[in-house]
């Protein structure tokens, strides 16, 4: 950000009644190296020309005839687009100068001007009020880009339930404690067990028939939060069939890093009988 280029690139609005006043702020800030200067001896045209052109700074006098610039001040907060007032009042009333900033005003410059001030002031007011837009429009980007990461993630995370469904039998989540907390696909039924609902803190009452070296060697990698990959077990069903499993899990750790449970996917690996 070349902060020195954007302020001589700033766009300018000189407000004031008298003609001899314009010439002279336009021929300052000329000097100074502005190149986006315009002006208008009508107040009544101030608020139409700032929501046309959006000025970064607004010069106005405040002692005009007809509309003065309290007047116009008040104009310009209707701007719903610019929350901001980028105003610098021109005064040479002393006992106007609270009242204007009091009214919106970011600074103001005495009459008759002091070239020095002048330009002091113009310049610190254009170096605030372009940070403030540059900070606005970082924000913009900032919410934009979140919604977009926000969005993908959502697609994301759509793809991989779609690809996890197509790809195994089952997805399965787990708390802490061993007790199922979601469940896509017939899991429960294919490995007979029963839950007495699936939501409550009751675990799953298992079935018998399971190979206990299987299953003690897959809750040694549970108890320490091991992941696990193509885990294969069997089950010996009361009919005298076999069935075998297949199961890959990952532990879940929180944002403090602790464990809440285990997420993962399965299918079943027994060999369909010849149709």
């Amino acid at each position: 950000m070349n902060l020195s280029v954007d302020i001589l690139c700033a766009h300018i609005l000189i407000v004031d009644d008298q003609a001899a006043n314009v010439r002279l702020l336009e021929q300052l800030l000329a000097d100074a190296g502005y190149k986006n200067v315009s002006s208008t001896m009508k107040p009544e045209e101030v608020c139409a020309l700032h929501r046309n052109h959006g000025y970064d700074l607004i010069l106005l006098d405040l002692q005009m005839p007809g509309m003065d610039g309290f007047q116009v001040m008040e104009g310009l907060k209707t701007n719903a687009s610019d929350s901001y007032l980028p105003v610098i009042v021109l005064t040479a009333q002393p006992g106007h100068k609270l009242r204007a900033l009091q009214s919106g005003a970011k600074d103001f410059i005495s009459k008759p001007f002091d070239l020095i001030e002048v330009k002091t002031r113009i310049h610190n007011m254009l170096e605030v009020r372009l940070l403030y837009k540059k900070l606005e429009n970082y924000n913009r980007e900032l919410e934009a880009t979140v919604a977009e990461r926000t969005a993908e993630l959502r697609e994301s995370e759509a793809r991989y339930r779609s690809l996890t469904e197509l790809a195994s039998d089952w997805y399965w989540e787990q708390d802490e404690n061993g007790r199922f907390t979601k469940v896509s696909g017939p899991v429960l039924e294919m490995l007979g067990m029963q839950v007495e609902p699936l939501h409550t803190s009751d675990s799953p009452l298992l079935p018998s028939g399971w190979d206990d070296a299987e299953r003690v060697k897959l809750h040694t990698i549970i108890a320490e939060r091991q992941p696990f990959l193509d885990f294969v077990f069997h089950r010996d069903c009361p009919d005298g069939s076999q069935q075998m499993f297949q199961v890959s899990g990952e532990p879940m750790f929180d944002r403090l890093s602790r464990f809440v449970g285990y997420r993962g996917i399965g299918q079943e690996l027994t060999p369909r009988p010849a149709p």
